[in-house]
């Protein structure tokens, strides 16, 4: 896992980073929106949107004298391709495991017949 993904997971690993994180699929939104939504002071969210821009997952633009945090595709795009890459990775795995055992289960099977 590359140091981008592991980050990203990271962040996405505490349950309020997590709640934002999934907030902010809804739509771009202000902190102090984010703060009024969650059972979180408005300076912990601005912490937790910083841990989760470090990490790549969002990113914030300024619009007028607010900042306003959207998901960053690209953050989304690498999470998805490392769990695909996962997923690709362990069932190949699954199905050469139940391929040998297969395998496995018909030598037996002919070495016990007369």
């Amino acid at each position: 896992m590359g140091t981008y993904q592991g980050a990203a997971l990271d962040a996405l690993g505490d349950p309020s980073r997590r709640a934002i994180f999934e907030r902010l699929g809804h739509g771009a939104c202000a902190v102090g929106e984010l703060a009024a939504e969650l059972p979180i002071s408005r300076p912990a969210v601005s912490q937790h949107l910083k841990v989760l821009k470090q990490a790549g997952l969002v990113t914030d633009a300024a619009v007028g004298t607010r900042r306003v945090y959207r998901l960053n595709p690209a953050g989304i795009d690498a999470l998805c391709a490392y769990f695909t890459h996962f997923w690709s990775t362990a069932l190949s795995a699954y199905r050469d495991e139940a391929h040998r055992q297969a395998q496995e289960g018909t030598r037996t099977a002919t070495e016990e017949q007369p």
